[in-house]
C-alpha cells in the first residue's frame, strides 16, 4: 500500500474582498526575485569582474518560473499574492476566485436524517429560483418519501440533475459543493472526486463539526458570497492510496489433471495483481474482507517501505 498527498479545498465565507490580486501565470510581465532557503548558494558566472576591466559587474538575478495556479474543479482557483509582495502567503489570506461564473452546484445531504429535509428544500429553492443554478443531487436522495411525496417541492425537483455513485462521473460538471450534515458528509463528498475537488462549503447540521464551519441560519448571504468569489479558502491534505493485492485463481482440476491434460502440481494458479487507487481525506482503513487467514500488509510512503503489518482484522 502506497500513500502520497494531494489537496482538498474547503471554502469559508468572508466579508472582505481583494481587488489587487494578480496571478503570475496570467501576467507575463511578472518578475520574481530569487532567494533560496535551506540550500547552498550558487555562484553566478557574472558575479566577479573580469581581470583588467574597470566595468562593474553586478550579480545576475535568477528568476523563478511563473507560480502555478492552484485550481479546484473546472472553474475555481486561488488568488495569488500581489506581485509587489514577495513573501510566503499567509494561509488565512488565501482567497477563492472564479475563472468563469459558477453555474452548477452539487448538494450532498446526509441520508436518512429527517431534520435535514427542510434545510435541504430551502437551500435548493434558493439555488434554483434565486440564483438560477444547476443543482446536482444523488438519485437516492430524491427517493426519500418525504421528498418524493411533497407536491410543493415538485417543480423544484424537476430541475435537478441526478447521478448515481460509482456509475456516473460528474467530476468535470460541478463548480462547487454544498454539504448538509456533519464531518462524515464532507468525507463522503471528497470521496466522490478522485481528481481535482471543487470548493466545498460545509454547513454544520450533524453530530460532529470539526470540518464544517458554516451555520445554516444565514445560508443565503453565505452562499451568495461564495458564488461571487468573496470567500476565504482552507486547504486540506488528502492521501493518495494505492493498494496492490496478489490474488490466485482456481482452475478446474480432476484427479490432478487440468482441462488441457497437463498434470497440475498446484491447485492454485497465480495470475497477477489487482491494483486499486483512491484519494481520501483523514484516514485509510484496510480490511481483510471475507478471508479467514492472517493478512500481511507492506506499507510504503512515497515509495519507501515503512513497515510490514500482520493482522486478522
Amino acid at each position: 500500500m502506497e500513500m502520497s498527498r494531494e489537496k482538498l479545498c474547503a471554502s469559508k465565507a468572508d466579508g472582505s474582498s481583494d481587488s489587487a490580486y494578480h496571478c503570475s501565470a496570467c501576467h507575463d510581465d511578472e518578475e520574481w526575485g530569487s532567494t533560496s532557503r535551506g540550500r547552498a548558494k550558487s555562484r553566478s558566472l557574472s558575479a566577479s569582474p573580469a581581470l583588467g576591466s574597470t566595468k562593474e559587474f553586478r550579480r545576475t538575478r535568477s528568476l523563478h518560473g511563473p507560480c502555478p495556479v492552484t485550481t479546484f474543479g473546472p472553474k475555481a482557483c486561488m488568488l495569488q499574492n500581489p506581485k509587489t509582495i514577495m513573501h510566503i502567503q499567509d494561509p488565512a489570506s488565501q482567497r477563492l476566485t472564479w475563472n468563469k461564473p459558477p453555474k452548477s452546484v452539487l448538494v450532498i445531504k446526509k441520508i436518512r436524517d429527517a431534520s435535514l429535509l427542510q434545510p435541504f428544500k430551502e437551500l435548493c429553492v434558493y439555488l434554483t429560483e434565486v440564483n438560477n443554478m444547476i443543482v446536482y443531487v444523488e438519485k437516492k436522495v430524491l427517493e426519500d418519501p418525504a421528498i418524493a411525496n411533497d407536491e410543493n417541492f415538485g417543480p423544484v425537483k424537476k430541475k435537478f440533475c441526478t447521478f448515481r455513485e460509482d456509475y456516473d462521473d460528474i467530476s468535470n460538471q460541478i463548480d462547487f459543493i454544498i454539504c448538509l450534515g456533519g464531518d462524515g458528509t464532507l468525507l463522503y463528498a471528497s470521496s466522490l472526486f478522485q481528481g481535482s475537488v471543487p470548493p466545498v462549503m460545509a454547513f454544520h447540521l450533524g453530530s460532529l463539526g470539526f470540518l464544517t464551519p458554516f451555520n445554516f441560519e444565514n445560508f443565503q448571504s453565505q452562499v451568495t458570497q461564495v458564488i461571487e468569489g468573496n470567500a476565504a479558502l482552507v486547504l486540506r491534505s488528502r492521501l493518495k492510496v494505492k493498494v496492490v493485492k496478489e490474488y490466485r485463481e482456481k482452475t478446474t482440476v480432476q484427479n490432478g489433471i487440468e482441462e488441457n491434460g497437463v498434470v497440475s502440481a498446484n491447485l492454485d494458479k497465480e495470475v497477477g495483481k489487482q491494483i486499486m487507487q483512491y484519494q481520501v481525506l483523514n484516514e485509510v482503513v484496510v480490511d481483510r474482507g471475507p478471508s479467514s487467514y492472517l493478512s500481511n500488509v507492506d506499507v510504503f510512503l512515497n515509495g519507501h517501505l515503512i513497515t510490514t503489518v500482520q493482522g486478522d482484522g
